[in-house]
This record gives C-alpha cells, structure tokens and sequence, in this order.
C-alpha cells in the first residue's frame, strides 16, 4: 500500500524549505552590515564656536529627518572639537581614519585648516567633505580626488559683487580692512579684481591677525575719503565689528560693504542696529522667499531656537548629497572610489540655498545673492536684493586661463591705488 502526497503540498514544503534556506543565509550578512560611519571634524570651543555649533546642527538636522539611516543603511556620527587649530584638526582626522575607521570625512571651518588636511584626504585615501572651507585652491591649483567642497571658494561671491558694487552701487574707491590670513586674502581678491576691471579702486588694505578683538587700532586708519569700506574679518573679529565700527565714528559715513561672514547668521542676532545696511553677497541667505527653505528654516528655528546660518545650511545639504551619493553606490560607501565618483555626479535642484551641482574641479555651481541687513518682525535678516544664478567658481574667466594667475594673496592683486 502506497501513499501519495497531493501536489499542491508538495509545493508548499518546497517553498518553505527555500524560504528558510534564504532567511538561514541572508540574515548574517544583513547582520554584517555596520553602521555608516561618518567623521565630523567642528570648532566647537574657541571663537568660532557658534559657527561648530550651527555646522554639527544643520548635519545631525537632516540625518533626524531620515532616522539616521543613509541609503537605508544606519549612521554612526563621531563629532571632534579641533578649536579651529590646525595641528588639532590632523590629529582627529587621524584618529578617524586609523582608529575609527570611519568610511569619510565631513566639517571643519577655517580655510588654512582645508589646506593642512587636504594632505591627509590622499595619505588615507579618505573621502572627505569640506561643506564650509572655502580655500580657493582646494578646488583649483591643487584639487584631490579625495576631497569635495560643498560651500564656495572665498573669491566666489566676492568676483560677482566687485561688479554690483562698481555699476549698480556706484562706488568707486574703496579701503579693506580684513583677517590676515588665507580666506581674507581671497575674498579681498576676488572682489578687488572685478570692482578694479570694472572701473573701481581700492585705495587701501589694512589686515589684522586672526584672533584679534580690538579692531580700533586698525579702524582709525581706515581712509574717510573712500566711498566705503570693504570689510573682511572672521570669528572673535566678526563679533565685535559693528558696535567698534560704530564707536569709531565710522557708521554713518563709510557704508560698509564686504565678505558674507561679518553678517551670517550664526552672529547676526548677536547685533543690533549698528549692523543695518551691510551688504555683502553669499549663495545663502536665511531670508530666501522659496518655499524649501522657508521649511527648512521654520524647521531649524523649531529644533534649535534661531535662524540657521549658511553654516547650517550648507551642512544640512552635505548630509543629504552624501545620501544621495551613496543610493548610487547602493548603499556601498566603503567602494570608495566608486563613491566619490557618484557623489561629483550629484545635483541638487531644490537645496535650501537653490539648485546647486558641482563642476569639474569639485566645487559647486550655484546662486549667489546679494544681501542686505535689514530689521523684519523684529529681527535682523540678510534680505535678498539681488540674484546672481550659476555662479562658478571662475565667474566669466576661462578656467584655464584663470588657473594660469598666482592663487589670491595678500599682494595678489597688487594694490596698484593705494
């Protein structure tokens, strides 16, 4: 006597036995699967400690709005303090790469800090972010595969704005005052080359050294017969500069005109009306009237009680094009040259600040707007007043004859009004 299984339940054994085989198989290799993880280098402490702190917001903003997972997989975030010191920031970025083993680099602020670890990115063959240096050889005269930069060059907005300043503002001569170091020397460049081939003289540059808090010494030089005053300074120097400006005599006669970061948004709130008026052009303002980034700030002032900065911003965008980059990859950062490869191949239509892409040096093509201080509801805010688009980083220069010139420096370009 013989028994015979009915078909239809031989093919549901047979399924089962595969599922389990699959389930049996699958799951440790879904089990291996680590963690994403990222090293964020900030000056947390120090006088740029505001700009670290809205940096690590603006990241950790975006990864809480995707559960803190990239491409599906979860994020691990190491934060480092590097107190804006250069030889603190090698360290960390050290100890991520030899110790964390983290699968990239993102942060750090300062432009001679992204010329030090620009080095490191190749020895480790790291890929590194830099959402915030704006060195401008980082991505010209000595661009790494390694290394992307998601902010702008310090010549980016001033090259766009040395023209508005010469035609719509109608100045014509010029003083500078700034940090003495490389970003100061950028901006200062890329502003004075358009405003002079627009018709425009500088007729003096004053540089003080980073760090410093008392500006008086160098603001009673400042010439009073200039149209206005091109100021440049940055961290401890940017927070003290409008009510000294003010107390120097100067506000009121000399407009003060000059480089983003003496009125972004991070120290903006911090000032009262001795800042109204100051115009100075950035690829972000936190007054842009679009509907993305009215969320986008209505969200951050929710979560962290202020405005985001362009620190915020450009930090917030870093967090979703490293996402986007890594859905290319499927997930699979640790291919690390395939990752960087899709990460130079991302746009982002709709970021906060506007479409932006990257070019074929690694830095970003994007809006630059002119903006004024100005008091609304009660605030102080860059209102926009005028729209750049597309901006490159080599403006309407071929690159290649650009690259020929000597980088921005503090005698580059010759101060031929002074």
């Amino acid at each position: 006597m013989s028994m015979r299984t009915p078909r239809g339940f031989s093919i549901i054994v047979l399924v089962l036995a595969l599922l389990a085989i699959s389930v049996t198989v699958l799951a440790p290799v879904e089990a291996q699967k680590k963690p994403i993880k990222i090293g964020f280098l900030a000056p947390l402490t120090g006088g740029a400690a505001q700009i670290g702190r809205d940096m690590v917001n603006g990241f950790e903003m975006y990864l809480e709005e995707t559960g803190h997972q990239i491409a599906g997989r979860k994020v691990e975030v190491i934060v480092e303090d590097t107190a804006g010191n250069p030889g603190t920031a090698i360290t960390k970025f050290r100890k991520f790469a030899e110790s964390d083993r983290v699968d990239m680099v993102v942060g750090e602020a300062f432009a001679h800090i992204g010329y030090a670890l620009a080095p490191k990115a190749e020895e480790f063959r790291m890929p590194t972010i830099f959402p915030v240096i704006a060195a401008d050889d980082l991505t010209q005269r000595k661009t790494s595969k390694w290394v992307v930069r998601l902010g702008w060059t310090g010549s980016q907005p001033s090259h766009p704005f040395g023209e508005y300043v010469a035609k719509t503002l109608g100045y014509k001569r010029v003083a500078v005052f700034g940090t003495d170091y490389a970003f100061g020397y950028e901006v200062v460049g890329g502003f004075q080359r358009t405003f002079e081939e627009a018709g425009g003289q500088v007729i003096q540059k004053l540089w003080a050294p980073l760090g410093t808090t008392d500006l008086a010494p160098y603001l009673s030089q400042i010439k009073r017969e200039a149209d206005a005053a091109f100021i440049i300074v940055v961290a401890a120097s940017a927070l003290r500069f409008p009510a000294q400006y003010q107390d120097a005599g100067l506000r009121g006669r000399l407009p003060v005109i000059g480089g983003a970061v003496i009125v972004d948004e991070s120290i903006l709130p911090s000032f009262g009306d001795e800042a109204l008026g100051i115009v100075t052009p950035l690829m972000y303002s936190a007054a842009l009237d679009t509907p993305v980034n009215k969320r986008f700030v209505a969200e951050y002032r929710k979560r962290f009680g202020k405005i985001p900065s362009y620190f915020s911003e450009t930090c917030y965008t870093s967090g979703r094009w490293i996402n986007e980059a890594a859905r290319v990859v499927g997930g699979n950062v640790e291919d690390r040259e395939k990752f960087m490869a899709a990460f130079r191949k991302v746009e982002i239509p709709d970021a906060p600040r506007g479409p932006v892409k990257l070019d074929a040096w690694g830095n970003p093509i994007q809006n630059i707007y002119v903006r004024k201080v100005e008091r609304k509801g009660g605030e102080l805010q860059n209102t926009v007043i005028h729209t750049f688009p597309a901006v490159s980083q080599f403006w309407t220069y071929k690159p290649d004859e650009f690259l020929k010139q000597p980088l921005y420096n503090r005698d580059q370009p010759p101060c031929r009004f002074c």
